[in-house]
This record gives C-alpha cells, structure tokens and sequence, in this order.
C-alpha cells in the first residue's frame, strides 16, 4: 500500500476543531482538553462519562517489563501489597508470602488487567466529582482565599498592635510584682527566718499552755487567784500568712487576658465549602431536559432520586425502580394502596418504605434484604409519608389519627434517628393549636426545616426544632391551594405540585410566592410528584393521570464561573452548521405571498368591539334538557345538543328534526355543519362519524372508526379548508390528538406532540379553528391548547391570572381572530386575542342563560351564540359592530388605483349604510 495515496482520518474536537484528547461515552463526541473541562462542568453533561483516548480504545500495555527483573513481565498483582508481581518474584522469594498467610488469605493474587479496571472503577467517581464539582469550584475559592489572605494581615496587624499593647501593660504589672517581691518582703528577711523564729514562739506558747494545765491540775490556790494568775500564764500568739504580703500594685485580673486573646477567632480545620447563592442562578423558565414512560406503574405519584439515572416511582400498588429509559430495574410490592409520598431512599442507596401494615422497611441496596426499620407500635396513629433527611441522618414521618373519609383528622410529624428511636414529635403551634391535617408529603429545607404538603390545604413548614415559622395556602392570585408532591432545592426555594392550578408552584425559604414554575405542562398536566437531584440540578416531575415523567431544568450555574469557550467554539462554526431548517423557515415565514384573486379587506378595517355584549334574542329549547353544543346552520337554525339529544331548531325554539342515532352521554363538541349545511356527527357506541345530508332524508358514514384504541369526542369542520377536525382521546394512556380528514375521508395529518415530544392534549372536548389557520382545542379540565395548521404548538392558556385554574367547555372564535372560551370555574365566557393574551370575561352567568357551556358565532349576521349548563336556553349576543367610517380613501380609491385594481382583476367595493360587501364571494386569500 502506498503511504501516499493512503486516506486518513485524523481526530478533531467536536466542538472547537482542535486536536482531541478525550472522548465522551455519553454523547458521543470528541474533546479537546479546554472543552473537556467545560463539558464536564456543564449541567447539562455534568453527568457524562469523559475518558482519554487511551482509555476509550482500552489501550493498557498487554506486556510492562519487571523493574526488578528486566528479563520477565508483570503478571499479577498483590492486592495485600499493592504491586505488580511477575513470576520470578515468586522463584526468587523477594515477594514472600508466608504460609499462613496464605491460609488466612491476606496476599490475594490478582490478574494485572482485572486490578486495573478494578482500580478504575473504585476512582471513577472521585475523578469526576473533581472533574466537575472541585475544579468548577476552584474560580471562586481561590479568590476568596487570597481575599482571606489579604483580611487576615489587616485585621492581624490591628490585633498584634493592641496585643503588643496590652502585653506591655502585662510586663509592666509583673515588673510591679517582682519589685514588691524583691524591695518590700525579701528586702529585710528572708521566708526561713521568719518561720524559725515563729516556731520557736509557738514551742513557748506550748511549754505556758502545759505550765497552765499544771497549775489547775495541782495548785492549791483559790479561784479568785487561779483567774488572776491567767492573765500572765496564757500570753497571745498571733500566726501570719507569710505570703499575704506579696500584693500587686495594679490590678491584673483574668477579663484582661481574655479580652486580649478573644479576638482572634480560631475554627477548626476542615475544607472551604462555597454557597450555592455563588454558584448557582435561576434560568429564565424550566427547560426541558428528558421524559420518559415509566413501564409497570399507572401514574406517578411519588418519586425517590437513588442517583442521577435511577429512581424509584410508585403509584397506589407498587414501588418501581426504572432509569431513565423507563425500563423497570425492580419492583416492591409490600406497600399500602392508599399512601402518595410513602418511600425515601437515604444516603446507602437504601428504600425505606411504608408497608401494608404501616410498619416502615428497608430494603437493601442490592435489593435482596428487607428489615423493619420502625415497628408500629400505636394503632391509632398511622404513617402516611417519609424522608430521610441528608443533614442529620434522620427519617421523617408524616402520621395522622383519624378517619380521613369523614374529614376528622389530625396529623402530626414524628423524627427518628438512625436507630430508629423516636426523638421529637411536632404537632402543635406555639397556641396549642394542630399544625396539621394529613401530611401526604414531607421533606426537609438547607436549612434545617420541616416542609409538609398537608392535604388540601397548606404547605406546613416549621423549624427543625419544631417552632411554627409559616403555612403557605395558595398565590397572591387567590386561587387557593391544594398541594401534593413537594421538594426543595439547592437555592432553599419550596416547590410544590398544586392540584386547584395544575401548576408547580416556587416559594422562597420564608414562603413568599416567588413563580409558577410549570403551568400544566406537556405530557403531564397535572403534575403530582417532585424530587430534586442535587447532583444534576435536574427536576424530576411526574403526572398525576399517567405514568409519564419528565424531566426539567431550571436552576443552572453561574455565567462567570464557566468558561467562554463554548461561545467562541459555536462562534467558528461555519455557517452552513449553524444555519438550520427551522431558522430559514422562519425567515421565509415573515414574507406572506398571497395567491392573485380578488381583493379583500381585512376584517380589522370593517368590524370593531363594542363596548360590552348586548343581550340580542333568547330561547327556550323544547326537547332538551341543557345546551351542551351549538353548531350554526343558518343565522336562524342551529343544532343544539344535550347529553342524549342532538335537535335541529330555529329562533323559536321549536324542534324541526332530531337525529335518533347520536352520541349518547357525549358532552362535547359531537357536532358540526359543512358549507354544504350538512350535519357531521358523532354517532353513539361504534364511534363512527357520519354525515346527515341537507334535507335530512340520507345518512351515510364519512369515517369508519378502524382503531379501537381511539375514540373521537370532537369534530369541527374548516370552512378555510374544507377538512375535518377531529379531537381523539385514548383511555389505555389518558391522552389525546387531533385528526385532520380531507373531503374525500381520508386521514392527512395528526397532531399529538409538541416539539420535545410530549403530549399536548389530555382530552379534547371541542376543537374549532382560527381565521389563521390555528388549530384551537378546549383541552379536557385543563387549558385551551392552541398550534399552528402545520402542528407545532404555539401556546396553551390555562386561565386569568397566569396559573389560575381554566375549565375550559365550549370554544369558537370570531372575524376578529379572537378567541372565545366557556370557564367552568369562573362561569364567564372569556376573550383572548389570537396570541393567547387574556382581553376580557365577555360574559358572566345571568338569569337569562345560568352558566355559560357552549358557543358558537354566525359569521352572517355576527351574532354569538351561547348555550346553558343550567338550563334548556340559549342566548344570542352581540359584541361586534361595523365600523363608524371609513376613510375617503378607502371609500374612493383614486382612477390610477381603480385602474390598476381592474388590471390585476382585483374585485371592486361597494360600500353602503356603513357596511362593506364584496362583489365576488369567489376570493381566496393564501397567508
């Protein structure tokens, strides 16, 4: 082969096109030595596996020559030793292993390749912490220490001056000391002296003291002179302390000292450890990161991170231990069916859990041993949810008394140490009052606080020590609060999973609403479940209705503490790599090339809002018991619909045709009419969708249900178009789609996803269209889910304020782009521009009309109709006016403009009593 002609392949950076070094498993990708560090600091690939070269193509030397013995190869390796062994150190006896050690296995022999990875993977894991925790650290620690270097030698030199001070006093007052000692005392005796001479006074007192016992014993003397005579036999002796001479001139006393040396303030040794507040910031919003379906659970409602690819999710039935493909690892299924946050995992990887006894297990980390932990010891109080608290060690239990069904219960939370003895109980506040109702969910705050998600109420959060600090019941937006899964993160804020909003709600460490962090995400909508990473910073959350998880970041590290180089590395992409599909259509978007046909004025030139909806007509609906949809036929027939009746009717309210065969019990938009005033409908139990021709005499099948799994709630059809819109919902996944069917029946497009994959709707109820082609769904319970005709999801809105609570019913939309939706909640019909952007509540309940259901708008005559949830009326509305006036210049366009209208065969306007008509009805505009 010739060298020359040979084609190789040499290695470069993904990234920045430098020479390579290392190599991520992960992504896979290569990596120069700069972007090695930045990948490995990156939150987003801080848990990616990133090895040298060398170690990607397990290049270890099969042959490393003996230093000892240059003639032989390391073999072995002695695991008791530490070193490479080859065979001559066994013949030559310089590696010796006496026999009983080798009885006693002390010397174990291993192969040289199996101790190397052996080896390997005991260092992984610090590898990488240093790799992407000590080295990410290192730009704020060293300029704190050399900050620390800088303080110490001021604020050193201000104590050494007053300690220089305050010892010069001190040798002064010993100098005092020393002069008393050497001048005033020893100046003229000296201690050997004086306790001589003492002695030989107290041997005469003693010789006086017997002479005197003599003379009482023997003497013949009277009293009066024996009383006489003592006066002279006793003489005084007075003995002195010697050294209570010694005495200091000024006072030194033991404050002085200590108010000298207390101000240097020695701590005990240990690492330096940076603040999160350093290091981390919130992003922008919560930012998708991964989903996953979790295999073998229902719904998710509790979730326990063991490492950053592994948890722990269980639903009422079983505990299930996936990773992050949603594959099941293990399964649990001694647990209590009617518990949320009843398993933690603490800092051995180790399950505790609730059984079906409420006793609280431990399952091992290698899954094969379970013990009771706690043993249940009190029939009248009953577990309900745990955690293992990180900082202390401790296990946390969430326990309640009482029968939950009838709402007299009481709750309260019980601390246990690592032995399992119970150590404190927090139930009361300072008043005496209950704290809690029934704990679901518990955690711990950085610091040190107790967090409780208390059943439909509050968050219950109090000190470590067990003093009441605060109870958070809902945002400033007043929509109250039912909360659920809960958890804390690195920053010390409170999340909370809020059942009322469908939202994930951020509170600070003293309970003050900070944001809704998710609003009825996709794929989930009701978020039940949260567990926090500390490792990864990512957000696991799960559904309340599937078994969907999804994960979320929204706390990421400080710009200043990473490195530039990812900037400059996307900067040297060439154009072409950084040029996508997506950016040019959205470029070519911008330029709106209409199709040449007669021209039209926009609607926003001709109608304008009036100042409130004006109640027009009303009627009363013989034959039907509530008006679940509205479908306009004419500006003076619809057809109406309750849960049983689908009826043809005019202003009168007098039935004209029923249809026998509709959706029975369907409380949706089950219906729609075409240009050609036929009826499209939803027909009962095959789930067909039939069409009903004009003179109501011929019914035929339009689309021929075929997949069992899916079953169609809604239908609408486009006028732009001619299409179908169906609205699908399948009851094995608790989610829904969106169906397009051209004029012939046949399927051509399907909306289900978003752009990270997850599902956009829970259940379409009604499903109608906007004036610029947006697919517009009331999505079942939960939001108005809004995409374009292309699919891609443009906004869902989940009701006013922002993360208030929507129950979305009947939906249309008008001339004007608005669109216009029934709430359940609130009993209004709101308005929202074509944006998503909240303008009014157009209606509120009335008499007239009860709480408003369903809607529709009669494009002729710009009437609005809505039908009752309460009754059997519907009221016809008018919000929508012409114009005042139009300008001459729209009114008279000028000969060269009506020229060259004509020329491009563009339609001429007649205008008349306000009102602009066209004298083609045959325009089509393109957007």
């Amino acid at each position: 082969m010739d060298p020359a002609s040979t084609t190789y392949k040499v290695h470069q950076c993904s990234k920045c096109r430098g020479d390579t070094e290392y190599y991520c498993e992960s992504c896979p990708c290569d990596l120069c030595q700069k972007c090695k560090e930045n990948h490995v600091k990156n939150l987003q690939t801080i848990d990616h596996y990133v090895v040298s070269h060398h170690e990607k193509f397990n290049n270890i030397p099969t042959q490393e020559i003996c230093g000892r013995h240059p003639s032989n190869v390391y073999r072995t390796y002695c695991e008791h030793c530490q070193v490479p062994v080859c065979n001559s150190l066994f013949r030559r006896k310089s590696h010796r292993f006496p026999v009983y050690l080798f009885r006693q296995s002390k010397h174990k022999i291993l192969s040289l390749q199996g101790a190397y990875k052996t080896k390997q993977q005991q260092h992984r894991g610090t590898i990488h912490t240093i790799r992407s925790e000590a080295l990410f650290y290192r730009p704020v620690l060293l300029p704190r220490i050399t900050d620390d270097i800088k303080t110490c030698r001021t604020e050193f030199s201000r104590y050494q001056s007053d300690m220089l001070t305050k010892a010069q006093r001190l040798k002064k007052l010993i100098n005092y000391v020393v002069y008393d000692l050497l001048n005033k005392v020893f100046c003229d005796f000296d201690f050997k002296h004086r306790c001589l001479k003492q002695k030989m006074e107290t041997n005469r007192h003693i010789v006086s003291l017997q002479r005197y016992v003599h003379m009482y014993e023997q003497s013949t003397f009277s009293a009066l002179q024996f009383l006489s005579s003592i006066k002279t036999a006793l003489p005084q002796i007075h003995l002195t302390l010697h050294t209570s001479q010694l005495s200091m001139t000024e006072s030194l006393n033991k404050e002085d000292v200590m108010e000298s040396l207390s101000a240097i303030q020695i701590t005990e040794r240990g690492n330096r450890r940076v603040g999160n507040q350093c290091l981390l910031k919130l992003t922008s919003g919560a930012e998708f990161h991964q989903s996953l379906t979790v295999t073998g659970v229902g719904r998710c409602y509790h979730i326990s991170c063991v490492t950053s690819d592994r948890v722990w999710v269980s639903d009422h039935y079983i505990i299930m231990l996936t990773n992050t493909t949603g594959v099941s690892l293990h399964r649990v299924k001694d647990l209590c069916s009617d518990l949320y946050g009843l398993h933690t995992v603490n800092s051995e990887s180790e399950l505790i859990y609730i059984d079906r006894k409420y006793n609280i297990n431990k399952l091992s980390k290698d899954m094969k041993t379970t013990t009771t932990f706690i043993e249940r010891t009190d029939s009248t109080w009953e577990p309900r949810c745990v955690y293992w608290s990180p900082s202390t060690g401790d296990l946390l239990v969430g326990m309640c008394n009482g029968a939950i069904r009838t709402g007299k219960v009481t709750g309260k939370v019980t601390r246990y140490n690592q032995s399992g003895q119970l150590t404190q109980t927090i139930q009361n506040d300072n008043t005496g009052r209950g704290l809690y109702r029934y704990p679901r969910y518990i955690t711990e705050n950085n610091n040190g606080d107790v967090v409780v998600s208390d059943s439909w109420s509050a968050v219950v959060v109090t000190e470590r020590g067990g003093r009441h600090r605060f109870s958070y019941t809902g945002p400033p937006s007043g929509s109250g609060l039912r909360p659920s899964g809960i958890c804390t993160d690195a920053l010390s804020h409170i999340l909370v999973c809020d059942d009322t909003t469908e939202t994930v709600q951020m509170i600070d460490e003293d309970g003050q609403f900070l944001s809704h962090l998710l609003i009825r995400p996709s794929g989930i909508f009701t978020p039940q479940s949260l567990s926090y990473d500390v490792n990864t910073h990512l957000l696991w959350v799960g559904s309340q209705y599937n078994n969907t998880v999804v994960i979320y970041r929204y706390i990421t590290r400080q710009d200043a503490l990473t490195d530039t180089a990812d900037k400059l590395h996307t900067s040297q992409l060439s154009m072409t790599e950084s040029l996508n599909k997506e950016d040019v259509m959205e470029s070519l978007s911008a330029i709106q090339i209409t199709e040449r046909g007669n021209r039209r004025v926009g609607n926003q030139c001709l109608l304008k809002l009036t100042s409130g909806a004006e109640l027009h007509q009303s009627l009363t609906l013989t034959g039907l018991g509530r008006c679940y949809h509205i479908s306009c036929v004419t500006s003076d027939r619809v057809w109406v619909s309750d849960g049983d009746n689908l009826m043809l009717t005019d202003t009168t309210g007098v039935p004209l045709h029923r249809v026998e065969d509709s959706r029975s019990g369907l409380y949706r938009g089950s219906h729609t009419v075409n240009s050609e005033s036929e009826l499209i409908y939803i027909i009962d139990r095959k789930y067909n969708i039939n069409k009903l021709s004009k003179d109501m005499k011929t019914t035929t099948t339009f689309i021929k249900r075929t997949d069992s799994t899916w079953e169609p709630l809604c239908v609408y059809w486009s006028p732009s178009t001619g299409d179908l819109l169906v609205g699908m919902y399948n009851d094995d996944t608790y989610t829904g789609k969106v169906t397009r069917y051209n004029q012939s029946g046949q399927l051509t497009q399907t909306i289900e996803h978003d752009n990270t994959g997850l599902g956009l709707y829970s259940g379409p109820d009604y499903i109608t269209e906007n004036n610029n082609g947006d697919v517009v769904v009331s999505d079942s319970w939960s939001a108005v889910v809004v995409t374009e005709r292309g699919g891609r999801h443009r906004f869902s809105y989940t009701g006013h304020p922002s993360g208030s609570r929507l129950e979305p019913y009947g939906i249309c939309t008008d001339p004007l782009s608005h669109i216009l939706v029934c709430d359940g909640r609130t009993k209004t019909v709101q308005m929202l521009d074509k944006d998503g952007q909240f303008l009014s509540h157009l209606l509120t309940k009335s008499q007239e009309m009860g709480k408003p259901w369903s809607l529709s708008y009669d494009i002729n005559t710009h009437r609005l109709w809505v039908g009752s949830e309460d009754n059997n009326k519907v009221c016809v509305y008018s919000y929508i006016d012409t114009q005042d006036a139009l300008t001459d210049e729209e009114t008279h366009p000028t000969d060269g403009e009506a020229k060259s209208s004509s020329t491009d065969g563009d339609a001429m306007f007649r205008f008349s009593d306000g009102e602009a008509m066209l004298s083609s009805t045959t325009a089509v505009e393109w957007r």
